[in-house]
Formats: C-alpha cells, structure tokens, sequence
C-alpha cells in the first residue's frame, strides 16, 4: 500500500505562527491513525514574496510550482490560514488561484484557521468552505478553529478544547480519506 500523501498549506505570513501548530497538531493526530503518512508543508511565509510577483502560473519559480504539484496530487490537504480582516490572507488565495480548476476535484480538505476572536470563526464556512467547495474538493464535515488564548505563549496548543476539536476534525475525516 502506498503512503498517504498529505499535503499542509498554511496562509500564516509569519513564523512561528499559531495556524503553524495548529496544523502540526492535525497532522500528529492524523498519523495516530494513519502512520507514516508523506507530510509536505507549504507556507506562505517562506514563498510568499517570489509568489506575490507571479501573475500567471508559467511565471513560478520551479519551487512554487512543485508545491502546486504537491497540493495537486495530495490524498488529503490541510489548508489553513489566520484570519486577516475577516478573512484568509489574500497570498493564501493567490496560491491557491494558480491550482488547476479540477485538480481539486473530490479531494479531501481539512480545514483550519487561528484569530484573535471567537467571533471570527465562521470564516471556515463562509469563506475557506466555498474557496474549495468552487473547484469540487471534498471539504471534510469539521473544520477547526483557534483563538490566540489557546495557545500558550510560546506558540503551543495548549487548550483542551481546542486538542479536543483537533481530534473529533481528525475523527471525522478518517473515513473520507483514501490511500
């Protein structure tokens, strides 16, 4: 049986970051279940300046296009992104303008997002949700959402509750996930 190809996509435009370890606890939890899972990180803070010059696809450097790839043949994707002003950071969405209209198509995706504010939570449904619900993905039934105050202050999750939403978004992704 092949590996399970995971891929993370993190919109967070600095390090270290919250939707950072945010996702890194998705995918601990994950591998709990699906050991030696293939883990391929994306993050906008480290392409973010090379891919915010690109205006079409030809233009990527051969590593910003290697990650589309990735992105594009993943078994599962873990997209996230802090909330900036209601919504993902706008690298986050150019990244993800560059994939392929049906590269996505009933591919699962986790989704994950960290801010300052409860309030800021519906983002997972009224924005990241339809992003990949447009180009077919299978957005998995439970998305996960962090406020600053779980986290200590040295970026680690540290609330229950959060580690307990970790844990059922992983649960209820499992059977939607194919090797």
């Amino acid at each position: 049986m092949s590996k399970l190809k995971v891929v993370i996509l993190n919109g967070s435009m600095q390090q270290p970051s919250r939707t950072h370890v945010l996702c890194q606890a998705l995918f601990d939890e994950l591998a709990e279940h699906l050991p030696g899972a293939d883990l391929h990180w994306v993050e906008i803070s480290q392409i973010g300046r090379s891919l915010g010059a690109c205006l079409q696809r030809q233009e990527l450097p051969r590593e910003i296009e290697a990650d589309l790839q990735a992105i594009e043949n993943a078994d599962l994707l873990i997209a996230a992104s802090p909330v900036y002003r209601a919504t993902f950071t706008g690298l986050f969405k150019h990244l993800v303008d560059f994939l392929g209209m049906t590269a996505l198509v009933n591919k699962p995706v986790l989704l994950a997002a960290t801010g300052g504010s409860p309030l800021h939570g519906l983002m997972l449904d009224h924005q990241m949700r339809p992003l990949f619900a447009m180009m077919q993905a299978l957005t998995l039934p439970i998305g996960v959402y962090a406020t600053e105050s779980d986290f200590s202050g040295d970026y680690e999750l540290a609330s229950s509750a959060a580690k307990d939403r970790v844990k059922l978004a992983v649960e209820m992704a499992l059977p939607n996930i194919s090797r």
